[in-house]
């Protein structure tokens, strides 16, 4: 039995990545705070997942104010939206194989 893993993102096997694109492709946008109070992540440990999804195109970066506050705000890509939904066929059709 071959297992076709063409579609896995090896970008998105990373737990916070993958737990990011999930929130953004649910909502339009996030910051970095309610990301990183959701996710229950260090600053830094967020920081490098979102560098790491934007360095990949997966993700947009907006910087704002907020009340004088700086906001960073995420969206997810069409580039990142397709790589998501990919690699999530990609698990799905793995666990189908699984139990077959």
């Amino acid at each position: 039995m071959s297992l076709d893993l063409s579609l896995y993102d090896k970008v998105l096997e990373n737990r916070i990545r993958l737990q990011i694109m999930s929130i953004l492709m649910a909502n339009d946008s996030y910051d970095f705070n309610s990301l990183k109070e959701l996710l229950e992540v260090t600053d830094g440990n967020l920081a490098s997942n979102l560098k790491s999804l934007e360095k990949e195109e997966y993700i947009n970066v907006t910087k704002s104010f907020v009340d004088r506050k700086p906001n960073t705000r995420y969206s997810k890509t069409e580039k990142g939206a397709k790589a998501f939904e990919n690699h999530l066929a990609a698990l799905e059709n793995l666990i189908k194989q699984q139990y077959k």
